[in-house]
């Protein structure tokens, strides 16, 4: 094929260690586009959305955007695609790195694995020869061990793709990990791929991936990578200082969680683990994805004091779960804490707020030294890091947080200290200083989670616009264009750090170069809209809770701050919003939307 996509898809049959290559879905891929938009298809339309998220029902995809591996900006994104064991949501993890483009070059825009293997395999592709492999020597191997072995094995010049011990011992929050450091992270793929037996994909390849008007597309890949080089976020702040760099603009407005947000959300040593101090103590080099003209990744080393270590990240996400929300100031444990997420292949978002909420319930006294093993109270670094490991390494007390905080929470009677929407723990904004952020986690269609809609682009960076973050107006309308743009962006395959800069014509117009179509922007942008509509009517088959949020944030005003006096307006937002989406008050998609979307 010649329009963005390569036109075939591995199907894994683990049980029978059967592989076949089937023609993309044509008719699919022109609706719901890629990635996360076209796995999801693939999935809903083969499993059951009451399946055993950990059994055999449950089929685990792979799947890559028609932008994936082209000059398209950051273009080196897939999607893996289950049921969440941790939300019981339809669950669609992102991941960059070179894994996705290389999969694409091997000839193939997915992988469907189905069932459950009898003993440990890996999946070996190397352009048309695909075999599945013994593995038994790799199980119980971390992300690093595993992936080296695999070289060592098949070549330096595969990718690869992985989970190690975390995601082989059922850790609801195990993500898989491909080029070592980057993370399909959230929500429990790495926790499927372990159930399956599955422990690494291997791809190498050596073709090429073609679009439809090259000369068109080469156009509009060009101007948006120029736009994103001369944008101040994408092309100074990012570069200059990662994600981190988020760590002090976020206090300034007050939204920045401290202690499971039970001290509200303003950190007076919020300059101790910023992007700016990340730079200046510890720095290595920056590092991109395929195609990434912002590079916004971290190559990092500790030197000194009582955490050496050297590794990737902290993206700022993780840097707050492991700092601020866990009350510590120590940016050496904070990225050590982080170094261990990505050797063991866990979620470092749910991973700190499990530990800030074991905190807080050590706290009340719901839980004791003799639970855990040692003292676990906030500002304790020492505490935290080990806490992490013992999680990684499915240690005592570890296995309890490996559930996550909101079974942990429950299971020692305090459900309502989980800061989690939908079982999933939310990210690093507090609702009740960034109302909209609020809402979004409330709505998304996989639990809490930022990078859905980012509502932290207008309340508080001011794109595309400005909106005061302390207030309700225009909310609703913004974040569901926000979710549909988002859907959109990850179903191409390229990185959602890009709309920073550039918007939907841009997105559109590369689109439409690469598959060849003559379809409007807003046609174009429709097929996002249809992608949440489909997620979302899984999620209700599923049983998935409604949209709301944890009680803290509806009832507990922040203390001080610019937010003080503040909770999350959710039910006002919620009314509106439901009415933008055209879905009942209930929050139902009516035949009427369906109708619209081409989804009856």
């Amino acid at each position: 094929m010649k329009n963005g996509y390569v036109g075939k898809i591995i199907r894994v049959n683990l049980k029978a260690g059967t592989i076949r290559t089937e023609p993309l879905n044509e008719v699919s891929a022109s609706q719901y586009v890629g990635a996360r938009g076209l796995g999801t298809k693939y999935f809903c339309d083969e499993c059951d959305p009451k399946c055993d998220a950990l059994g055999p029902g449950n089929n685990l995809i792979l799947m890559t955007g028609p932008l994936t591996g082209t000059f398209a900006p950051s273009s080196g994104r897939y999607n893996a695609v289950a049921k969440s064991p941790l939300t019981g949501t339809i669950g669609a993890a992102n991941s960059g790195g070179h894994f996705g483009p290389e999969l694409k070059y091997a000839g193939y825009d997915g992988i469907i694995f189905e069932d459950i293997s009898d003993k440990p395999v890996y999946l070996y592709i190397n352009d048309d020869v695909i075999e599945l492999r013994d593995a038994s020597h790799l199980w119980g191997k971390d992300v690093f061990e595993t992936t080296d072995m695999l070289y060592e094995e098949c070549g330096s010049n595969f990718r690869v793709a992985t989970i190690s011990a975390a995601g082989e011992n059922g850790v609801l929050f195990a993500g898989i990990m491909n080029d070592k450091h980057r993370a399909a992270g959230r929500g429990g793929m790495g926790a499927v791929m372990g159930s399956k037996k599955l422990k690494a994909v291997v791809v190498k390849g050596t073709g090429s991936v073609f679009v439809a008007r090259p000369d068109g597309f080469y156009k509009e890949a060009l101007a948006a990578r120029d736009t994103l080089r001369a944008h101040p976020v994408t092309g100074a702040g990012l570069s200059a200082y990662g994600t981190m760099i988020l760590v002090n603009i976020v206090n300034g407005v007050g939204g920045l969680p401290v202690n499971n947000g039970s001290e509200g959300s303003l950190f007076p040593q919020a300059d101790e683990i910023s992007g700016e101090a990340l730079t200046a103590r510890h720095l290595i080099r920056n590092k991109g994805c395929f195609g990434c003209p912002i590079g916004c990744g971290r190559l990092t080393e500790i030197k000194a004091g009582a955490f050496k270590s050297k590794g990737e990240g902290p993206e700022y996400e993780a840097g707050w779960s492991f700092g601020a929300d866990c009350g510590i100031d120590d940016l050496g444990a904070v990225c050590n804490a982080n170094f261990l997420c990505n050797q063991y292949g866990i979620d470092p978002i749910t991973m700190g707020t499990t530990i800030a909420c074991a905190m807080e319930l050590y706290k009340i006294g719901a839980i004791t030294e003799a639970d855990v093993g040692f003292p676990l109270r906030f500002g304790d670094a020492a505490a935290m890091v080990r806490a992490t490991e013992m999680t990684c390494k499915g240690e005592g007390f570890g296995k309890i947080m490996g559930l996550g905080s909101y079974r942990m929470a429950e299971k020692y009677g305090h459900p309502e200290l989980s800061m989690s929407v939908k079982k999933q723990e939310m990210p690093a904004y507090d609702g009740r200083a960034i109302q909209g952020i609020g809402l979004e986690y409330a709505t998304s269609n996989r639990g809490g989670c930022h990078v859905r809609g980012y509502m932290i682009s207008p309340e508080v960076l001011g794109i595309p616009q400005a909106m005061d973050p302390l207030t309700t107006k225009g909310k609703p309308g913004m974040l569901k264009v926000f979710q549909d743009l988002t859907a959109l962006c990850d179903a191409t395959g390229i990185c959602l750090f890009t709309t920073f800069g550039i918007g939907l014509a841009e997105i559109a117009g590369m689109y439409r170069e690469a598959v060849g179509s003559d379809e409007s922007d807003a046609d174009i942008l429709l097929k996002g809209e249809r992608i949440w509509n489909l997620e979302k009517q899984f999620n209700i088959a599923a049983g998935v809770e409604k949209d709301t949020l944890p009680p803290r944030l509806l009832r507990e005003a922040l203390p001080a701050g610019p937010a003080a006096g503040k909770v999350n307006d959710l039910y006002t937002m919620l009314k509106e919003y439901y009415a933008a989406r055209g879905w009942d008050s209930e929050g139902i998609p009516t035949d009427a939307k369906l109708e619209e979307l081409g989804m009856k």
